[in-house]
């Protein structure tokens, strides 16, 4: 029998096996717009070999909830109408399906994502 075990607590504290340790994630925060009407909001991240991405603290952008479109919500945040669907995990996706991305302006996403 096998056990993958990451953490141990003992007499109160907890130790996190060397490696495992959950890392900050760093990149841009960007709406993504995917093959087939997909829309995404997250921290972007591009592999290497630039054809894989991934988007962590993801979200569906169900409801753009703006009158000036995506670009809105992108400078100045969700709205009171913007309907967020989020994501358990990390979305991975191919560069090749990629329609168009945006830049947010992180402080107006730091609480929403």
């Amino acid at each position: 029998m096998e056990a993958d075990v990451k953490e141990v607590n003992i007499n109160g504290k907890c130790y996190v096996l060397k490696g495992s340790e959950q890392q900050e994630i760093t990149g841009d925060i960007k709406i993504v717009v995917l093959q087939r009407g997909w829309i995404v909001v997250g921290r972007f991240e591009r592999e290497k070999d630039g054809t894989q991405c991934k988007l962590h603290n993801t979200s569906v952008i169900r409801t753009w909830g703006t009158t000036q479109g995506l670009g809105e919500i992108a400078e100045g945040g969700p709205t009171s109408s913007t309907k967020l669907d989020k994501c358990k995990g990390v979305v991975e996706f191919d560069y090749m399906t990629v329609v168009l991305t945006i830049d947010c302006r992180s402080e107006k996403w730091q609480n929403k994502l």
